[in-house]
């Protein structure tokens, strides 16, 4: 033997290659595993006490440790498996289960659970189901997670409710081993009669009966792998319910119901009960910082939105309900269920959600604001349809039903969920509260109240309420919070002609406001992005399905196990004087002065009250057809129709004659306008009332336009972006394109003529709907051609810098920043005077102002649609007269002192004496005319989609 071989033979290889054939020998590898399990006993036995001495408690943890690798190892080796079924035949696990449980030593236990897991795991011997082997393992697990035991490691927690987790999917997979874990134990009569009413109510059942049911229970509430174990568990024995009766009538008449109700309340008292909505400074949205935002004030009584430990309450609270959630959908038991969302409305809803709902105030530091956001977030969160049944037909007070609920099981069973109903009304009856009654003041009411708070907060949040019921349970607001009326038959829609007519005058409303971006395609993903809002809406589900069958035209009802959930929603109209819409209306007539939330909430409540399916346009967003009045046509009359009313001939004059009825445009006049298109032409003076008395105004609104899309593409993709409450971007939607430095430079050179965008993007619009560009008159076109130096606005403004060569540049921030420094030696000059432009635009932009005073017009006279302007002047209803205009302006301004009187009026021509002396920045109304381009662009979106997707316009 060579002196390499020589060394090789005396390594630790040849140990190993040794150890490697021994695993491989059953005879010897039993005969170590009884060895290891000797020493065990034998150390166990020769120490007095485990937790004081350290070298016997050493010595037991490295013993555990081989014989769980044994047992480890041989499982995954082929048969014969002698370790396994000498540790079945001797039961090894009871002594191990008695030493882990007197050692207090967290080793100790911990090899224990590994242990037990790992016989657990084995598919021989059927360990699972003996009674001795869980009655140890129960035993073990009680003892070490009980009061008077050791405080555990997290990680030797996690690892004992995965052991009990794991328990749990073998009863899953096999219902007959439920009863080697599950005993009940029931009362006798005089038992029975001893327990009092606090015993009855929390649970009459006793921990010892299902000690594996309480050991999950206890884990629920907790983050990570720990509580995910303990509750997903916890849903395999409630699932497994269906196949037991006794179980079934164990877990009603146990304190489950009790525990999660309670938990729940316990965790919803524990957010705060007064918040105001902020961001962190560092992470305020673009939108937010281009306006007059100010951080709201927070203090020891007041709770800030954004701070960690309330989000970490508030997430805590929700997973909980989601847990809810998932157990009722786990539930095949309809009497556990029962006794569940009896609970929860019982303990939760009447006890705790709704008296805090009674009590919030918007006057006591954000009580409302509180309450109102943790129910939106309920709403949003939760879409089991028996709980929302329960949570929203108790808050908005409809009539109870008394029906009978079948059930899948006996009459055991059904008089357990009784008694447990019985016990529970009288234990809320022995502590002597009542229980508010929603009739007296309901969720409609709490709403309506909020929305006419002085607090915008409180607006806000209530805007973002409203919108997640009409999004999420539009058919709950159809009976409680809208006041609507049926629609019967296809003479309520409105005719093609009309149809062209309103989109046409939406659009060109946002051709008032101008741009010289990409408006095609931002147009187009807002079509998108509407197309699917509609299709996913929940009541407009069968409308866009599509009828697989000829014979089968309905789609499933609503699964509702509760009864009292309101009907299937039905073809219906907003009433004009809905108190809700007018409220809203009322809050759409000070949109420049609102705060930029206000706004986002308040667009996207209006875009939600017109998304379902069954929710007409007519009457309340648009023109009622039975108020169409048509002028004298100069067509030219169709001839004369055949004789004979029966032959085709007849019938396709008829339908041709139809067909050019519906082509006509009815008269456009102010007074059969709805409030809403009213309000939109106001809103849209008033940008141009804007435009006349700022000084640079559309240049300022094309530079914060930039500004938009220059943040939007430098923030994260989306699905890592910070969401902010209300919003979930920027007004320029996800669509908008970054800038296009073609028509930046085009629109820096006002040498070169070329059409804004906005114009080319309504040209094909108004093409697609049949309608002649309005833009293309000869009046339109001289206005788009004048130069910078024809506008209205003072002329040191817009005295243009002149480079090497001649080249005329139209001021800009941007191209300012990009001039050379060296051209000519006038470097220095260009930077300085770009530097006092800009100090310049930053004074306008800090200016405050108030809403300017329009003109209301006439309600009997004739308002056509407004054509699309790209002149940049005031509305021709708009006085422009010299002295008119100066007093205007200077009322907008507002001047230094803030004592300039302006009067703003509503689009009634009424005083508004509460917006009187409000005043706001420039730059604050840059913004929310951004905001509303962004919405008429939705509006008119909305009204397009809807007529192609739900056919919603009359041709004959």
């Amino acid at each position: 033997m060579d002196f390499w071989s020589r060394l090789l033979a005396h390594t630790p290889l040849s140990s190993a290659s040794s150890r490697k054939d021994f695993a491989k020998d059953p005879a010897r590898r039993l005969h170590r595993f009884e060895k290891e399990y000797s020493q065990l006993l034998q150390t166990w036995r020769n120490s007095s006490n485990l937790a004081h001495d350290e070298e016997a408690a050493e010595h037991i943890e490295i013993r555990l440790q081989e014989l769980t690798s044994l047992l480890s190892d041989e499982s995954r080796r082929p048969l014969p498996h002698p370790c396994i079924s000498f540790a079945a035949a001797k039961q090894v696990y009871i002594p191990v289960a008695k030493i882990a449980t007197s050692s207090f030593s967290e080793w100790i236990i911990k090899e224990a659970v590994l242990f037990f897991a790992t016989l657990v795991e084995s598919e021989e011997e059927a360990f699972v189901e003996n009674d001795n082997f869980s009655a140890s393992l129960t035993n073990l697990l009680v003892r070490i997670t009980g009061a008077n035991s050791i405080r555990l490691g997290a990680d030797t927690e996690a690892r004992v409710v995965e052991l009990a987790f794991n328990i749990t999917t073998k009863i899953r997979l096999d219902p007959d081993i439920l009863p080697a874990w599950f005993k009940s134990q029931q009362n006798s009569p005089q038992e029975e009669r001893q327990l009092g009413d606090h015993e009855k109510f929390t649970g009459r059942t006793q921990k010892q009966d299902f000690p594996l049911f309480y050991l999950l229970m206890d884990y629920i509430h907790h983050d990570g792998k720990v509580g995910d174990f303990a509750r997903t568990g916890l849903l395999y024995i409630i699932e497994a319910a269906s196949s037991s009766v006794p179980l079934e009538q164990w877990i009603v008449e146990s304190d489950l119901s009790t525990l999660m109700a309670t938990g729940l309340g316990a965790l919803y008292s524990q957010l705060s009960r007064k918040l105001v909505i902020d961001h962190l400074p560092g992470e305020l949205p673009p939108i937010l910082a281009f306006s007059d935002y100010q951080h709201p004030k927070s203090n020891y009584e007041v709770t800030s939105s954004c701070s960690f430990e309330f989000q970490s309450h508030l997430d805590t609270f929700l997973s909980h309900l989601l847990f809810w959630q998932d157990v009722l959908n786990h539930c095949k038991s309809v009497e556990v269920k029962s006794t569940l969302l009896e609970h929860f409305q019982v303990i939760f809803l009447q006890q705790l959600l709704y008296p805090s709902l009674l009590e919030s105030s918007d006057i006591d530091g954000g009580s409302s604001v509180a309450v109102l956001t943790y129910l939106r977030r309920i709403l949003e969160s939760v879409d089991h349809p028996d709980m929302i049944n329960l949570i929203l037909h108790y808050l908005l007070a409809l009539p109870d039903i008394v029906a009978s609920v079948p059930s899948n099981s006996g009459d055991v069973v059904s008089a357990a969920r009784k008694r447990k109903s019985l016990d529970l009304a009288t234990m809320m009856a022995s502590k002597g509260e009542a229980a508010a009654d929603p009739l007296l003041f309901n969720l409609v009411d709490l709403i309506l109240a909020c929305l006419r708070s002085q607090s915008q907060q409180t607006i806000y949040v209530t805007l973002q309420l409203v919108s997640v019921i009409l999004k999420r349970h539009h058919r709950y607001a159809v009976i409680t919070l809208l006041y609507t009326e049926s629609v019967l038959g296809a003479s309520s829609f409105r005719t093609t002609g009309a149809h062209q007519q309103e989109v046409e005058y939406i659009m060109s409303l946002a051709g008032t406001i101008g741009g010289q971006d990409n408006f095609d395609e931002i147009y187009d993903n807002v079509l998108k992005d509407t197309l699917v809002r509609l299709e996913n809406h929940p009541c407009s589900i069968k409308l866009v399905t599509p009828k697989t069958s000829t014979n089968n035209h309905k789609l499933p009802a609503i699964p509702d196990s509760l009864p009292g959930a309101p009907r299937d929603v039905r073809s219906h109209t907003l009433h004009p004087d809905d108190p809700l819409l007018n409220i809203v209306l009322d809050q759409l007539q000070t949109f420049f002065l609102n705060p930029i939330e206000t706004n986002l909430s308040l667009t996207e409540a209006i875009f939600d009250l017109a998304v379902c399916g069954f929710m007409h346009l007519e009457g309340w967003f648009l023109r009622s057809p039975h108020n169409y009045i048509y002028e004298e046509t100069d067509e030219p009359p169709l001839p004369e129709p055949p004789l004979d009313p029966e032959s085709p001939e007849y019938i396709e004059y008829k339908q041709t004659q139809s067909m050019q009825e519906c082509r006509r445009r009815p008269k456009w006049t102010q007074s059969n306008l709805p409030r809403l298109l009213r309000l939109l032409q106001t809103l849209s003076d008033e940008v141009a009332a804007y435009r006349e008395m700022i000084p640079r105004f559309d240049d300022l609104l094309q530079q914060r336009r930039e500004a938009f899309q220059i943040a939007d593409s430098a923030m994260p993709a989306p699905a890592s972006r910070t969401k902010t409450p209300g919003f979930s971007q920027s007004p320029v939607k996800s669509g908008t394109p970054m800038i296009d430095r073609t028509v930046v430079d085009e629109r820096r050179n006002p040498s070169r003529e070329r059409p804004s965008g906005l114009e080319g993007f309504a040209q094909r619009i108004l093409s697609e709907l049949g309608t002649p560009s309005r833009s293309g008159s000869p009046r339109g076109r001289k206005e788009l051609n004048r130069s910078s130096s024809d506008r209205s606005t003072p002329v040191s403004y817009d005295t243009p810098l002149r480079g090497p060569g001649g080249l005329t540049r139209s001021y800009s921030p941007v191209s300012v920043a990009s001039v050379p420094s060296s051209w000519d030696g006038r470097g220095d000059a260009v930077s300085n005077q770009a530097k006092a432009f800009q100090a310049i635009d930053q004074s306008i932009l800090a200016r405050r102002v108030k809403l300017p005073v329009v003109k209301a017009p006439e309600g009997s006279a004739q308002v056509e649609p407004i054509p699309l302007r790209f002149d940049k002047q005031p509305p021709t209803d708009i006085a422009t007269d010299g002295d008119e205009t100066t007093s205007r302006s200077e009322r907008a301004a507002g001047g230094d002192d803030g004592q300039s009187e302006s009067v703003a009026q509503s689009e009634d021509g009424k005083t508004d004496a509460s917006v009187e002396e409000k005043t706001v920045s420039v730059s604050h109304v840059l913004t929310n005319v951004i905001i509303l381009q962004s919405f008429m662009f939705e509006l008119a979106s909305l009204v397009q989609v809807r007529a192609g997707l739900f056919d919603e316009v009359r041709f004959t």
